[in-house]
Order: structure tokens, then C-alpha cells, then sequence
């Protein structure tokens, strides 16, 4: 019979952990015996237990400072290679970054510094900077993923009232320098939720019942359940997705509290 080690923090109602019982086909368990799906089904109901999902803020900080001037100063290589200013200690031993930066090494010991992200070509493309890959890639599937929305896929929203990934970026001359990304081979229900223009500042309901909103979200679902069996993009699973947020936005001042940073 062949074992699988699963999470060891995962036990079933009698306390033993998925790690010593998983097996192939059947478990016996005292005098009873639970099936894979048995045990799936304990695991996603125990799911979560002991962590916590958290909410990330990431400040994207376009262009291209050169990283031998901030967080990686190569003092010991060529005058050609390093940069003109020189490393101070930080808080954490044998972690040294740029002198510019005396406020951070108080605190660096709450960072984290990823040094092994390497770029496919030399440009300052916002996708590229957060992920490694080039927004050319995997085309023929629908391109890669942005770090959003894998987070968006894996993890999935903390609250149903606010979409689990959203874009705040502005727009600028060069999209892709600000563009949040595109959700890739993941598909269009794992997209950012990007508000903007004048109707961000009121997300409101107006002279529209809850009640008639929801009857036109049930109408809409009649309607589009004649396509979604022949639809073999994903599109229309992507757009029940992005339907239902819709509803839950207009629907909860949670999300205008989530983007307000006074709160």
C-alpha cells in the first residue's frame, strides 16, 4: 500500500494526523475505514486552523534604481561594478545596505530582502520587476500570471465584499510600468479589480432596491446559463466571477472602507 505524507497539522475528529494515516484507497481507522474523499473533505473543513490569512499591501515603486546602490553594494568588487555610496549596518548582524537609507536599517529586521529575482532583459517593465517573467511568455495559453492573481487563486479573498486582488496603480505613458498585471493562463475571474475614474468615489446604489438588483442578477444568470455549456475559454467563468463581486461591492460599504486609508 502506498503511504502519502500529507499536512501534519491536519488530524481527523480522533486526532491522528493526515501524516500517518493517508494511504491510497482506504483508511481503517478503528473499525471504520474513511475513502481520499473522506479525508479531503476533513482537510477542508479543518483548512486554516492555527494560521491566519492576511491582507498585503504592495507598494510597487516604478523605474530602476540600480540595486548596487540600495540593497546589494558589492563593496568588495571593482570600482566599475559598485556603486559610489558606501553600506552601514542595519539592526539584523552581517545584513549591511546603502548609507542613503539610515531610517530602514533601524528597521530592516521587519524586511525582507529578495536578492535571487532575475530579470529576463534589462527593462523596467512592472511585471518583470514583481514576477521574473516576461509578459511575452506562454502566450499560446493565455501568458503568465501576475503575482495578484496567484495570490488571488491560492489564497482567495479575506472578505466576499472585496475582490482579492485589486489594482491601485495610476496610469501611466508606459502601461506597463504601472500595469498591475493580467491574470495569465489562471483566467479573466482572477483578474485585478481596478476602480477608477469619477464613479470610484461613489460605489453606491442609487433609485435600485436591493431586491430588484438581486432579481436582475438571478434574470442575468437564466440568460447566461445558455451560453456557459458551449463556452470553452473560460470567459464566462470569468464573468460569473466578476458578477458576483460586482453584486457584493454595491451591495457592502466594505470595500470603500477597505480602500479608505484614513480607517
Amino acid at each position: 500500500m502506498l503511504s502519502i505524507a500529507g499536512s501534519s497539522h491536519v488530524a481527523d475528529c480522533d486526532g491522528v494526523s493526515r501524516r500517518d494515516v493517508l494511504r491510497i484507497g482506504a483508511l481503517g481507522l478503528g473499525s471504520g475505514a474513511l475513502s481520499l474523499a473522506d479525508v479531503f473533505r476533513l482537510e477542508a473543513a479543518t483548512e486554516g486552523a492555527g494560521r491566519q490569512h492576511k491582507s498585503v499591501i504592495n507598494i510597487f515603486l516604478g523605474g530602476g534604481p540600480p540595486h548596487q546602490d540600495m540593497f546589494d553594494l558589492k563593496p568588495d568588487a571593482p570600482k566599475e561594478i559598485r556603486g559610489e555610496f558606501e553600506p552601514i549596518a542595519t539592526n539584523v548582524p552581517g545584513i549591511e545596505i546603502c548609507e542613503v537609507f539610515p531610517q530602514l536599517a533601524r528597521q530592516i529586521d521587519k524586511c525582507a530582502i529578495i536578492r535571487s529575482v532575475v530579470g529576463a532583459t534589462d527593462r523596467h517593465d512592472g511585471f518583470q520587476c514583481m514576477t521574473g517573467w516576461l509578459t511575452t511568455e506562454l502566450m499560446s495559453i493565455g501568458g503568465r500570471p501576475s503575482l495578484g492573481a496567484v495570490v488571488s487563486k491560492l489564497q482567495g479573498p479575506t472578505d466576499p465584499a472585496v475582490p482579492p486582488f485589486v489594482g491601485l496603480a495610476e496610469k501611466t505613458k508606459e502601461i506597463r510600468w504601472s500595469d498591475s498585471g493580467k491574470p495569465g493562463f489562471l483566467g479573466a475571474a482572477y483578474q485585478a479589480f481596478k476602480p477608477d475614474g469619477q464613479g470610484m468615489a461613489d460605489m453606491k446604489l442609487h433609485e435600485l432596491s436591493l431586491d430588484r438588483l438581486r432579481d436582475r442578477r438571478e434574470l442575468l444568470g437564466c440568460v447566461d446559463k445558455l451560453r456557459r455549456d458551449v463556452d470553452n475559454t473560460g470567459m464566462m467563468r470569468g464573468m460569473d466571477a466578476f458578477g458576483a463581486r460586482a453584486l457584493d461591492v454595491l451591495t457592502s460599504s466594505r470595500l470603500l472602507d477597505a480602500l479608505d486609508l484614513s480607517k
